[in-house]
């Protein structure tokens, strides 16, 4: 499998700390990917693999009709793949799926970025109150989810690039800065911005199919 990603990828971005605008010295490349199997794998009683790790460091892909669902579910770290600045690799496909990337969009994302982000406030305060230790990092990455759950649901968008609070989230990081009270007016906004939006109440999933079934017919080739 180790040749298998990159004779497919059809979508490769920078994620992490790089596509945040919040990296430093030393700062991973966080590297996500879409790939699309050939379609004749599909008629096998083995069938292609859903998602592979690698073959470089800090890169995970996922097969093109996994990806499609769970982007179709919100979820947050599957959103930024569609909407990260930092584009590595992209095929005419990888620009079909691009393209379509706003009609994965639904009501949906208040419920998943606000879950992840509770999520983390939760691992922050357990491991607070287990050892006396605040991950920091962790706050700072609720905080960002937080920021981007309230801001697609307003716009549109998945905000990716948060350069322009870099200053704030990285003293958060490095225990300079309060944040909880950041957190809890960020869960109230979340709450408004989902009473808010004029996001769908559910995905486009007939243009996600178009996307799909297109990818499939020139995978025959």
């Amino acid at each position: 499998m180790t040749s298998f990603v990159p004779e497919h990828t059809i979508l490769s971005v920078v994620v992490g700390s790089r596509a945040y605008g919040l990296d430093g010295p030393g700062s991973d490349h966080d590297r996500r990917g879409v790939f699309a199997a050939p379609t004749r794998l599909f008629w096998r009683l083995d069938k292609p693999p859903t998602h592979l790790d690698g073959p470089r460091d800090e890169e995970f892909s996922w097969e093109i009709e996994r990806f499609c669902t769970l982007a179709a579910q919100a979820n947050p770290t599957v959103l930024e793949v569609l909407f990260s600045p930092l584009i590595e690799t992209i095929t005419s496909d990888g620009r079909a799926l691009r393209d379509a990337r706003r009609a994965f969009l639904s009501r949906r994302v208040a419920e998943t970025y606000g879950n992840c982000a509770r999520d983390q406030l939760a691992r922050v305060e357990a491991r607070r109150e287990r050892t006396g230790v605040v991950n920091h990092k962790q706050a700072m990455h609720m905080i960002r989810l937080l920021l981007a759950g309230a801001h697609v649901l307003r716009t549109g968008d998945i905000l990716v690039d948060v350069s322009p609070l870099r200053d704030r989230l990285l003293a958060i990081k490095h225990g300079e800065a309060p944040w909880a009270d950041w957190a809890t007016e960020l869960l109230a906004d979340l709450a408004a911005a989902a009473t808010e939006t004029r996001l769908p109440d559910r995905p486009d999933r007939e243009t996600i199919d178009q996307v799909l079934i297109g990818v499939r017919e020139r995978g025959l080739q």
